[in-house]
């Protein structure tokens, strides 16, 4: 421990760098992009149906079918994955049926594309049947998929590598300090 700063220096964690030192200071809540990510993708529920759209479903029968979800927590989460921009529709129509949707990734949700390779290669460690399951491959010749941490210049970054900082500190320090409104 650095008992100058009270920060545990380790490979375990990130470093927190300039103001976000002071980490009793700060609460990431509201404002932290994960829990900002979490809000739109972090249900089981909508993980399985990003998942099913990765494999190609794109019909709300299949969906839920595919997903073993209820149809109204499949209807209840495509709705919320469009309203946030993650899924898009588009109509269809099967012959002597009515208009119907199919959904598809949008930009924002075929991003995702990163987090669903590290979740398969994540799930790789959990000590499951290794022989069985699904595994992402690079088309052109066959190898595994895998996830890795680089920064924008390219350097591949291991977590005792790593450190956090607030991404405009001043702006950060003067927001916090402004008075909170209440209405």
């Amino acid at each position: 421990m650095n008992h100058d700063e009270g920060q545990v220096e380790s490979t375990d964690a990130l470093e927190r760098l300039g103001t976000f030192a002071a980490r009793d200071d700060w609460t990431a809540a509201g404002w932290c992009r994960i829990e900002r990510s979490l809000d739109l993708i972090g249900t089981r529920s909508a993980m399985l149906i990003v998942r099913e759209l990765f494999y190609g479903g794109t019909k709300f029968d299949e969906l839920a079918r595919r997903t073993g979800l209820s149809e109204a927590v499949v209807a209840g989460r495509l709705k919320q994955l469009y309203a946030d921009g993650i899924v898009d529709r588009r109509p269809y129509q099967e012959p002597g049926k009515r208009t119907r949707d199919e959904y598809l990734l949008t930009d924002r949700g075929r991003a995702l594309f990163p987090i669903i390779v590290a979740l398969v290669q994540w799930g790789e460690l959990l000590g499951d049947d290794h022989r069985t399951g699904v595994e992402l491959v690079h088309r052109g010749c066959g190898a595994p998929l895998s996830a890795h941490v680089r920064c924008t210049k390219g350097h591949d970054v291991p977590l005792g590598e790593a450190a956090a900082r607030l991404k405009d500190e001043a702006y950060a320090t003067a927001a916090r300090r402004q008075p909170r409104h209440s209405d």
